[in-house]
């Protein structure tokens, strides 16, 4: 027989879950009414709306879910998805979500490393930005006008379109949507020539908490410094960018040259990061690693796989590789020359397919698993070689068989931009970029913890080997294990520990710029920059 006193927790329980509940729906009701009295089209306004009830509320939701780590039962769902057509949707979005206390979480393509586009732990509505995504082509004047929910495969297909020699410096993976690729800096196969995305982008139209539509010049230089490099979810919502086009030759060489443990793969990675930042401007490299069935006797070895980006042809780069890195032995024959577009498949790991498959946002990528956790660092110095022989070790653990390990090197232009010029701080000093991944099957979530631990184990291992105070990090490649703000007001304290390694001390100019734009933290999530209002308020200050 139960006690009393359980009896009466259990009827609490139930009466505070159902009153929750309860709320939940009336909020949910009101909300899709106040949609609909801030719209001309009733009708029209029915079909960008999709609600639990809908039978394609699923297929909405997971059609841009790019971390299946995030699709699982109990994982919070939105109370409404919301696909505009047209600027006044998301105007009047905003409006309801303000009046109704829900937060808003805006998905270009999908891509967050946690989920931030498509997952709160809060009542929450999604903005999916899938039908804003024309892609506006200008070569006579070398520009482009992108809205935030195309794909960088959009991009550069339209861009080839209508011309063979110019390109965009942005990434390798072409299902990443640019909204939220540029909000955090966007690096890629032309970053080292001529800079990150946001290096590159001159105009932007943009929506506030209060619905405005501000260009550049309305904004002000300091929020469009912000918008470009300081995290998406913070701000407002960037519905197109202007960008520069950069020129790039007809011809593009490209080389991998893979090698094992057995053939000293650690002796060139070691001097690998001796030479990679100090190569021409115009080449991108990088070194991958991971574990690999060895062919000899099946036993597991340490695959080091080095490649190249050079913007020129082989007779050129042979020579320059045979100078600089002579230990690697790149010979002609290693080598293949391609336009820039077919460079973009070969490093995404899809050159045997059709340069169409840039259009198709729902292809999934090799270069990563259907679900992972991924972590990020900064190396300014080079890493000994007993030390990458203990990282070497990690790779060879249960849980890293769908694990990866890729340097890539800094140097060139990024020694030359200024730290201040976005809110993107890693530039000069820096020798490469490191991203940990690993990955899973989505049937596999239910051992989700046991990858997670031994990314965090292999993180732990690196720390006196990169950046200190503060292990600085790359915001694209979101990691919530650095630090989250509270559901409530967060505290300096609070959002100081993750902003100081994605930001460094560009972080402090943030919040005031946050402050200026959205001082009642309307636009937040579990790493957004918090107005310096509502520190004040949680640190009594």
């Amino acid at each position: 027989m139960k006690s009393p006193h359980l009896l009466v927790y259990l009827f609490l329980f139930a009466a505070l879950f159902s009153l929750s509940w309860a709320t939940s729906a009336h909020t949910h009701e009101r909300f899709l009414h106040c949609l609909s009295l801030r719209s001309e089209n009733s009708s029209f306004i029915s079909k960008i709306i999709y609600t639990q009830h809908n039978s394609s509320y699923s297929s909405i939701l997971e059609f841009s879910m790019h971390n299946l780590r995030f699709s699982t039962p109990s994982t919070a769902k939105p109370q409404v998805i919301i696909t505009p057509f047209h600027t006044s949707h998301i105007q009047a979005t905003i409006y309801c979500s303000k009046k109704h206390e829900l937060q808003i979480r805006t998905r270009s393509g999908g891509h967050d490393f946690e989920g931030l586009s498509y997952v709160s732990e809060v009542p929450f509505v999604i903005i999916d930005l899938i039908n804003f995504r024309s892609v506006d082509i200008d070569v006579e004047n070398k520009i482009a006008w992108v809205q935030s929910g195309a794909v960088l495969g959009e991009l550069y297909y339209r861009i080839a379109e209508k011309s063979k020699t110019l390109a965009f410096p942005a990434g390798i993976c072409h299902t990443v949507g640019v909204g939220g690729y540029f909000s955090g800096g966007g690096y890629g196969l032309l970053f080292r020539k001529y800079g990150l995305a946001v290096d590159n982008i001159i105009d932007a139209q943009f929506i506030d908490v209060n619905g405005r539509i501000l260009d550049r010049k309305a904004m002000g230089e300091d929020l469009f410094w912000a918008i470009r490099g300081g995290g998406g979810g913070s701000f407002g919502i960037v519905i197109a960018w202007k960008l520069k086009l950069v020129p790039v030759p007809a011809t593009v060489t490209v080389f991998t040259i893979s090698r094992t443990s057995e053939q000293n793969a650690i002796k060139l990675v070691h001097r690998w990061q001796y030479v990679a930042h100090k190569l021409p401007d115009g080449t991108f490299s990088l070194v991958g690693l991971s574990s690999v069935n060895s062919s000899q006797d099946g036993k597991k070895t340490i695959l080091a796989s080095f490649r190249l980006f050079f913007l020129g042809g082989v007779d050129e780069l042979v020579p320059l590789m045979q100078e600089r890195f002579p230990e690697l032995g790149l010979v002609k024959e290693d080598c293949t020359e391609m336009s820039w577009l077919e460079s973009i498949l070969y490093f995404g790991q899809i050159q045997n397919k059709s340069l169409d498959i840039l259009l198709d946002r729902t292809f999934q990528s090799p270069l990563i698993s259907p679900a992972f956790k991924a972590k990020s660092d900064y190396v300014k110095e080079p890493v000994p070689e007993i030390a990458l022989e203990g990282l070497w070790s990690k790779l060879f653990e249960e849980e890293a068989k769908s694990a990866g390990i890729v340097f890539v090197a800094y140097g060139g232009i990024m020694d030359e931009i200024p730290e201040t010029a976005t809110p993107f701080p890693h530039r000069a000093g820096n020798l490469y970029k490191i991203l940990y991944t690993v990955g899973w099957q989505k049937e596999d979530n239910k051992n989700s913890q046991k990858y997670i631990s031994w990314i965090r184990r292999v993180y732990s291992y690196t720390s006196s080997f990169v950046s200190q105070s503060p292990r600085e990090a790359y915001i694209n490649y979101r990691d919530l294990d650095i630090g989250i703000n509270s559901k409530g007001n967060t505290s300096y304290a609070q959002a100081s520990i993750w902003g100081y390694k994605y930001f460094r001390n560009n972080f402090d100019k943030l919040l005031r710029v946050k402050t200026m734009i959205d001082p009642e933290n309307f636009f937040r999530h579990e790493q957004s920059i918090p107005p310096l209002l509502s520190v004040r308020k949680k640190t009594g200050n």
